[in-house]
């Protein structure tokens, strides 16, 4: 179908006409997208069923990943690159005279997560099928994955996202593959042969239909699968209330993260996370139990692999289905659950470990609740084993404590690996926020430090930068990205330097398009483009962002004289519908922007854009123009970043904290590199636990600070002042609990320090090389390698 230009533009053809009955002058963008992505999901079909037929006969061990979140964006492009088609198709539609780029842009992103954790997932993905790791994705197929974002008046507005409005051309739907999963009703007892068993009776059901999409490896042939579950009416005769029921099982996959402030919210998250693992492994052991008779061989045959806390509930599933319907005792189950299960953790901060009120989950899942119990009585026992008498420790290390289930604890005891995302989180969690399960369960606990996928963020988001890097050291670094690092004989190429210069210029103008196209505004693209772009949350200090825009603009209606080197700021980020303070500094950014932009004092200087609905997409064209990457959140704050890893990539140089990742990028960088300025994670560790810090002496003893802060509140903003007194209050009513006024002056200091050295563009070039050529280690397949060997012990098919 794809060997030869002439035939793929035949097939085209005369497939656009049968399917819409229509002439391919007559045709819209999306009927040319549709035909194209059902011609190349009918080509990957073969791989994908010889693939899956491999792992089928195979012996080996299968991995299942369980995330409640992917984010895989765009799938046509990336599937074409992986598949090694992508310029026979461009140049059969150009001779058609229709543009690859503009088929691409009709797909919708797939927005199966909220940020980092899915886009983590989805890398991962592409990382075991391009490494022919037998490894498989588990989801939840949400009918609108997170909100659609507008700007209105400055502030966030949520609309819904309609990904699947024109249908999703890649997923296969499987109907007879589906599971019924329960919910509410009782469990009883009953005696079977002298033993006590139990069984769930009276459940509302719910069917689980799985809808299953190809995952293709990078040009090897090799074909995953991610399975994405959707919630529909199962059969119930004796329920009363049919629309009820209906609407109430559609809501279980309607949207990603509904908001759980009240308990409707609670119990529809948690029932999408049981929907999510009572499917996942029904299914799993379906497949289990045809190839094998032995269920004692299944931790040696499955990994069930849980990212973040959100699929904990995998461990009392497994450990119902191996004791009510494998008839296996409590200490069997456990020893195979215990031995079957891996964990990652992805948090520092401790409010956002998951805890369930037992009144919720206990009607809702009674069986599983009741598993979980009994793993807290014989858990506490060993713990009182461990240090008897000391109710204190075992009453913080308990799974059930103060009327609430820790996802976090189950976790831990009920895994053998727990792995953080960076040297940095691990050692934090090894040392404070985990200290007591690290003291019993030392040898459960290592380090994978998070990648990113270089085919998706540098082969497919920035092919110029590709070609240039080809061509200096040939075609190898694709397949093994270490091999970037043949980039450092190139550091006094003027050449070379010049070339990285060139291509930045095209990405920078390319942005710039876009940037005009979506806002009206244009920038001017001699300017540093400086770009922070992540979730909108108070650790990742966005704040302190706007606050050096302020400095700078402050400091040039002060002084005339003054004339910054001209940068344009560029934000994008999503606030949780739920979270007042984050829509907050959205408003703030955005009333900035108005300010600066319509200043023509300043305009010519400083520029700021926020791009509404930030997504894969989108970042798909801002990390290659990118030349200054913000990544400043409070040290110890963020578990590992892996933005930071893909502006690394495209050559961009951090400004930033040393907080996750980063710590390990200045490693391979040297400082020489990167801009670190702030609080280090002991300083922030120390102030938090001894205290020390007053965000009034800093705000009284510098008159930028304060003239700043009260910008907020002054009326400066018109008609906004009250809007940010919130803002206000969080830096100095309640102690500015992420060290935004303390790091204020190392920041505005390193900025400048950026300033200076971006004007000598010959020694620029030289950090923008180095960048690159160092990043090969953050790629995903180097992560994925690690956990394969170390963690899940599967080996390439």
């Amino acid at each position: 179908m794809f060997s030869d230009k002439e035939q793929f533009k035949e097939l085209f053809l005369r497939k656009l006409e049968m399917t819409y009955g229509k002439s391919v002058e007559e045709t819209c963008r999306r009927d040319q997208f549709h035909v194209l992505g059902m011609m190349v999901r009918e080509y990957i079909s073969k791989d994908w069923i010889e693939s899956a037929e491999k792992a089928r006969t195979s012996k080996s061990k299968q991995i299942y990943y369980l995330s409640i979140e992917f984010l895989p964006g765009r799938f046509l492009g990336n599937n074409l690159l992986n598949l090694g088609i992508t310029e026979l198709l461009k140049e059969g539609l150009d001779e058609l005279g229709i543009d690859l780029s503009d088929i691409e842009d009709i797909e919708a992103d797939a927005g199966l997560g909220n940020g980092g954790l899915g886009r983590l997932a989805a890398c991962f993905l592409d990382s075991l099928a391009s490494l022919s790791l037998p490894g498989h994705g588990c989801g939840i197929r949400y009918k609108h994955g997170l909100f659609e974002q507008k700007f209105v008046d400055g502030f966030q507005v949520e609309l819904p996202e309609q990904w699947l409005s024109h249908g999703f051309v890649w997923e296969v739907r499987k109907p007879d593959l589906a599971e019924e999963i329960p919910f509410w009703g009782t469990v009883e007892s009953y005696s079977d042969g002298g033993r006590l068993k139990f069984r769930h009776i009276d459940a509302v059901k719910v069917l689980a239909v799985p809808y299953d999409v190809p995952v293709v490896g990078y040009q090897n042939k090799t074909v995953n699968t991610l399975r994405l579950w959707s919630a529909e009416p199962a059969l119930v005769p004796w329920q009363k209330d049919i629309m009820k029921y209906k609407r109430e099982t559609e809501a279980v996959t309607e949207f990603l993260y509904p908001n759980d402030t009240h308990d409707e919210g609670k119990i529809l998250r948690l029932k999408q996370q049981y929907f999510l693992v009572a499917a996942t492994l029904k299914s799993i052991m379906g497949s289990f139990r045809k190839k094998y008779n032995d269920i004692h061989l299944f931790h040696e045959k499955i990994g069930l692999h849980i990212n973040d806390t959100h699929p904990v509930l995998a461990i009392p599933e497994l450990m119902r289905i191996l004791i009510d319907e494998e008839n296996l005792t409590w200490d069997d189950a456990w020893n195979i659950t215990t031995k079957c299960i891996s964990y990652t953790n992805h948090t520092t901060l401790s409010e956002a470990l998951e805890k369930w009120p037992v009144r919720i989950l206990e009607p809702l899942l009674p069986r599983i609740y009741m598993i979980i119990h009994e793993i807290n009585e014989r858990y506490c026992q060993d713990l009182w084993a461990a240090y008897p008498g000391n109710w204190n420790h075992i009453e913080q290390m308990a799974i059930i404590a103060h009327g609430e289930v820790k996802m976090a604890h189950l976790a831990i005891a009920g895994s053998f690996s727990v792995n953080g995302v960076a040297k940095l989180h691990t050692e934090i969690l090894k040392n404070r926020e985990m200290k007591n399960f690290f003291d019993f369960y030392p040898s459960k606990f290592n380090n994978k430090t998070n990648g990113i996928t270089h085919r998706r963020w540098l082969m497919k988001a920035n092919p110029e930068l590709c070609g240039l890097i080809t061509e200096a050291i040939g075609e190898e670094w694709k397949s093994s990205p270490e091999q970037l690092e043949l980039l450092n004989p190139y550091y006094n190429d003027n050449s070379f330097l010049g070339g990285l210069r060139d291509v930045k210029k095209i990405k920078k103008h390319q942005l710039a398009d876009r940037i005009y196209k979506n806002t009206g505004l244009r920038v001017n693209v001699d300017s540093i483009f400086d770009v922070q772009v992540k979730r909108l949350h108070a650790y990742k200090r966005q704040l302190l962002n706007v606050f050096h825009i302020m400095h700078l603009y402050n400091r040039m209606k002060e002084d005339k004289h003054y004339k910054p080197y001209p940068r344009t700021f560029i934000f994008g980020a999503k606030a949780s519908p739920g979270y007042y303070y984050a829509k907050k500094v959205i408003k703030l950014i955005n009333s900035v922007a108005e300010k600066v932009n319509n200043d023509r004092d300043v305009n010519s200087y400083i520029q700021v854009v926020f791009l509404e609905n930030y997504n894969v997409s989108l970042a798909e064209e801002i990390f290659p123009a990118t030349e200054v990457s913000e990544q400043i959140s409070t040290a110890s704050k963020e578990a590992s970043g892996t933005g930071n890893m893909k502006f690394m990539m495209n050559g961009a140089v951090t400004i930033g904290t040393l907080d996750g990742a980063n710590v390990e990028m200045e490693e391979r960088l040297g400082p020489e590199n990167i801009f670190i300025f702030g609080l280090n994670a002991d300083q922030v560790i120390s102030y938090l636990a001894n205290g020390g810090y007053s965000p009034y002496d800093y705000y009284h003893g510098d008159e930028r600070i304060q003239l700043i802060c009260n910008q907020l509140i002054n009326g400066f903003f018109p008609n906004s002042s009250e809007h940010f007194e919130t803002i206000f209050d969080s830096l100095l009513t309640e102690n500015d609990q992420f060290f935004v006024l303390r790091d204020f002056a190392s920041y505005i200091s390193t900025q400048r320090q950026v300033e200076e050295a971006y004007q000598d563009q010959a020694s620029w070039s030289q950090k923008s090389l180095k960048n690159i050529a160092m990043s090969g280690f953050f790629s995903s397949d180097r992560t994925v390698k690690e956990y394969a060997d170390e963690i899940w012990n599967i080996k390439p098919l």
